[in-house]
Order: C-alpha cells, then sequence, then structure tokens
C-alpha cells in the first residue's frame, strides 16, 4: 500500500538511496498513518552510519553518534536518523551497555517495544512489517515484539509505555504482554522520576483516561503512586457518592479537557480522603479536611515524579480549593477570587464541574446550578472590571504612606482593610473615596 509521507522526508530517504544505502520512515509515524491519526514527527532509519548520513546534508546535529542518532534540518525543520542497529545487553532497565551497527533492518526492528511501531516503509519497498504489526493495529492489539519479559528487561518504561498507547489508541494489551508486566512489575522502580512522569501525563490527557485503571491491575500503581493505590479500597457511603474514591476522581478526570494541570488536578483531587475518612454512628463516611489534606500530599507525590512548579502549584492550590463553597451573590464570589487568586479561578470552576458530574444524583442538578451561576457572576465581575485583589485597588502603599500610615507592618494592614471594604462595596474603589477611609483610619486609631 502506498502512504503519503512528507516531501521532506522523502527527500531524505531517497538522498540516502541514491547514495547506495537503505532508508525508511520507522515506528510511531507509520503505526499513526495506518490509523489516520497525524504523526508527531517521522523517524528514519537507515543503513548509513552517523557520518556517512552527516556527508550527505548540508546541516545536521550530532543527536547521538554513539546510539547511531544524527538529526538533519531541512529548511528549518528537524528529522531524527537512526543507523540500523542491534542493541547490545542491558544493565539497568533503562539503555544498552553498547549499540552493534547493522545493515539488516529486520534486527533493527526486533529492538523495538511493541509490534504496532516495529513497521517501516518507503515508497520502493511499502511496508516492511515481519511482526505483524499491522494486523494488531486492525484488532487494536498492543503487544510486545519477541519475548515480553525480553523488552520489559531491557526497558522496564516500556510497561508504563503499553498502558499510555493503550490510553492514547483505546487498543487492549495482549495477555501475554500484561501476565509479563504484572510478574516484573517491580522494574518499574528502576525508572527515572521524569520519564515515569512524561507517560504518565501522556495517559491522564489521554482521550481515555480511565484505562489509568490498568495500572492497578497490572500492579505498577503502587510503585509509582501508591497513595493514589490507597483510594480504589476506600469506600465512600455517601449520599454524593456512588464510587469509591479512585472511580469518582477517574470519572471526574474524564468529564473535563485535556489539559495537563486540569487533569491532574482531577486525578488527585481527592487523594487526601483515605487519611481522613471517618464514619458516623449510621454508618455514613465523611472526609472533613480532605482538600487541605490532599493538597499536601499532592505535592509530596507531584515533588517527586519531578514535576514543573507552575503545574505543582497550580495543581495544590486547585485541590486545596475544589471543595470550597461559594454562594450565588456577587460579594461572595469576589471574596472567592481573592482567596483562591484569579489565575486560577475559571479552573476551579471547571474541576467543580466535572467533580459534581462524578457524583451521584443527590443533588448534582442543584449543585451545577449552583456552579453555573457562579461562573456568571465571575463573568459579570470582569466584564464591570470590579475590585477583587490589591493590586485593582485605586491606592498604593506609597499614597497610605503619604498619607500618614507610618511605613512598614501597618501599611498592608490598610491595604488588606480597604480591599475588604471594596470587595464589599465595589463603588468605594475611587482614589478621592479610599483616601478618606486612610484619613478615617488614622483619625480613629489616634483618637
Amino acid at each position: 500500500m502506498k502512504i503519503n509521507i512528507p516531501d521532506k522526508v522523502e527527500y531524505i530517504i531517497n538522498k540516502l538511496n541514491e547514495h547506495g544505502y537503505s532508508a525508511f520512515a520507522v515506528g510511531g509515524c507509520i503505526r499513526d498513518t495506518l490509523i489516520n491519526r497525524l504523526p508527531g514527527d517521522w523517524d528514519i532509519t537507515t543503513s548509513a552510519k552517523p557520518l556517512q548520513i552527516k556527508k550527505q546534508f548540508d546541516k545536521t546535529i550530532d543527536t547521538g553518534l554513539e546510539h547511531g542518532t544524527v538529526t538533519v534540518v531541512l529548511r528549518g525543520e528537524a528529522y531524527e536518523v537512526t543507523t540500523f542497529r542491534i542493541d547490545g545487553e542491558y544493565e539497568d532497565n533503562r539503555r544498552p551497555k553498547y549499540v552493534e551497527f547493522t545493515e539488516d533492518l529486520i534486527e533493527d526492528l526486533k529492538r523495538r517495544d511493541f509490534t504496532i511501531n516495529a513497521m517501516a516503509y518507503n515508497n520502493q519497498v511499502g511496508i516492511v512489517d515481519a511482526f505483524n504489526g499491522k494486523e494488531d493495529l486492525n484488532n487494536k492489539i498492543i503487544r510486545c515484539v519477541g519475548t515480553p519479559e525480553n523488552r520489559f528487561k531491557e526497558d522496564a518504561l516500556r510497561m508504563l509505555r503499553a498502558v499510555r498507547f493503550s490510553a492514547q489508541l483505546n487498543f487492549n494489551i495482549h495477555d501475554d504482554t500484561k501476565i509479563a508486566i504484572i510478574n516484573q512489575s517491580e522494574l518499574i522502580k528502576n525508572i527515572s522520576a521524569e520519564r515515569i512522569q512524561i507517560e504518565l501525563t501522556k495517559l491522564i490527557i489521554s482521550d481515555y483516561p480511565k484505562k489509568f485503571n490498568q495500572l492497578k491491575e497490572l500492579s505498577l500503581l503502587n510503585f509509582i503512586i501508591p497513595e493514589f493505590d490507597l483510594c480504589y479500597s476506600t469506600t465512600q457511603n455517601n449520599p454524593y457518592h456512588k464510587y469509591n474514591v479512585a472511580q469518582h476522581s477517574l470519572e471526574a478526570l474524564a468529564n473535563i479537557e485535556s489539559d495537563k494541570i486540569l487533569r491532574w488536578t482531577l486525578l488527585l483531587h481527592d487523594i487526601g480522603k483515605p487519611i481522613v475518612k471517618t464514619t458516623d454512628n449510621r454508618g455514613i463516611h465523611h472526609f472533613h479536611r480532605h482538600s487541605e489534606e490532599g493538597c499536601i500530599i499532592a505535592k509530596r507525590v507531584l515533588k517527586r515524579l519531578k514535576m514543573d512548579n507552575r503545574t505543582i502549584d497550580f495543581v495544590t492550590r486547585l485541590i486545596k480549593y475544589h471543595d470550597m463553597h461559594i454562594e450565588t451573590n456577587d460579594r461572595s464570589v469576589r471574596k472567592a477570587i481573592n482567596k483562591v487568586g484569579q489565575d486560577i479561578f475559571p479552573m476551579l470552576l471547571k474541576v467543580k464541574k466535572a467533580d459534581l458530574l462524578a457524583h451521584s444524583e443527590y443533588k448534582k442538578e442543584e449543585n451545577l446550578l449552583t456552579v453555573q451561576e457562579v461562573e456568571k457572576i465571575y463573568n459579570k465581575i470582569l466584564e464591570k472590571k470590579e475590585c477583587y485583589s490589591l493590586k485593582q485597588l485605586e491606592i498604593n502603599g506609597e499614597d497610605v504612606i503619604k498619607l500618614g500610615v507610618k511605613q512598614g507592618k501597618e501599611v498592608g494592614e490598610v491595604l488588606k482593610y480597604l480591599l475588604e471594604l471594596v470587595i464589599d462595596k465595589p463603588d468605594l474603589n475611587k482614589n478621592s473615596i479610599l483616601n478618606d477611609l486612610v484619613k478615617d483610619y488614622i483619625n480613629s486609631k489616634n483618637n
């Protein structure tokens, strides 16, 4: 069959072919093209050695010559070109001690993780599919190339990649591959936190994030996020809920757009519940202060996974306030924006909606209408440019000092006092009125 490969990829392949080398597009780009997905990038594999690759093109980058990889740059676009290779012995469940270059494409395809990623193509030969990847693609199966145990001993991250591909493509993991993951799940401990976090993020922002459940089924979760593992055994005998904490979190996760911060928030928003759970004399479960505890636990989890600071900040603040009650009046919403922070307030409303959609039917509609009303009020506050933060006050610290407030802590106290007045009554946010209020404040302190 004919695959339409980009002109620049075809140019690289043809250039190498013209000089006597075999060259093919390979891996995920072939997989994605065959199922009508747009490839994220196009990788090329060739019989040419790295220095031979470099000779054929004007601009190259030495990406990893020892592993056979050269980046070819064509009119500002970069393409990785890698020599056919055989991997040497793996000693750390991550990378081979050495690689051996070969002129045999099939030997190169043998070392790849899954059959659907082990296909190559060029216009002269067509598809090279030595491991029935096309058949597995048609049957929606994630299956290891060769013996699964060997593939996972080579690189234990492949166990997590199997789940990630399953979520991105909505495929099933082959039974033999599943058994090998369960039997060797502890090997994931040898993988760096950064690599695990990248795979987890791809999994939870996928179109099928509830496939996260497979981490539990395949005995991986306890080695990755043991705090969330506890959520599976935390039931919620409560009128507002119908799932255990883990399933509720994953249902909520699937109710929100594919955004890294929002999805991580929904995954971890109730992670504090297992440690605060109590049961009253009627057998009803309660989870007082779970948001505060969840904020602490989520921060620990995300730091351990080497998440970037911005994501940690946003996610933990969203978790802290996700259960906060906001009354449907202007004053209450202004106070909430001030407390939560305007930078995450619109995200908080999305989190609240997604969370409620994963509740039982008890008061669900009523609570969703409340969030919608809060959103309307929030938009009206923005439209009218009403004040909800210190930086919006029509007076600043220098002004307050000029009016006679002593420099230091008292300046902040005065500004906070003025903000509270303005949040109650936005019309007070005029410089002349605020000046008079400061003078009244000073007079009251002196009398």
